[in-house]
């Protein structure tokens, strides 16, 4: 009975004795190197540099487009028929057409350009609809 006894070892004494080979703890960290790849880039929010410079580029022209838009109010509603215009702008019925009359109008044109910011002429035109 003693043998019985002294032949069952308990899990802190396997674990203990537990000596791996190079190769078993080569392959352990290969394959905790994958898992954690696996779980940043599935669960973890990690993203590659092409993804991270596509968001910040789109980032940056939503950002634009809104500063354009309010720019473009604010000169709509500053302007001295500002009233008469907004009648005229509202009788539009198509968003396209409200968009060229903002851009005829040159409210979209930013200072500096020569053109009209399209993303700044659509926020300006929803902002002014409503």
């Amino acid at each position: 009975m003693a043998m019985q006894n002294s032949s069952k070892k308990s899990m802190s004494q396997h674990w203990d004795d537990y000596q791996p080979t190079k190769s078993t703890l080569a392959w352990a960290c290969v394959g905790a190197a994958v898992a954690a790849i696996v779980v940043g880039f599935s669960w973890g929010g990690w993203v590659t540099g092409g993804t991270s410079r596509t968001a910040a580029t789109t980032a940056g022209d939503v950002a634009r487009g809104e500063l354009a838009s309010a720019i473009c109010v604010e000169r709509f509603n500053a302007a001295p028929d500002a009233a008469a215009r907004l009648v005229e702008f509202k009788a539009l019925t198509d968003g396209y057409k409200k968009r060229q009359f903002i851009e005829a109008g040159g409210w979209a044109t930013m200072p500096g350009q020569t053109t009209p910011d399209r993303r700044g002429a659509e926020g300006c035109s929803t902002a002014l609809a409503a």
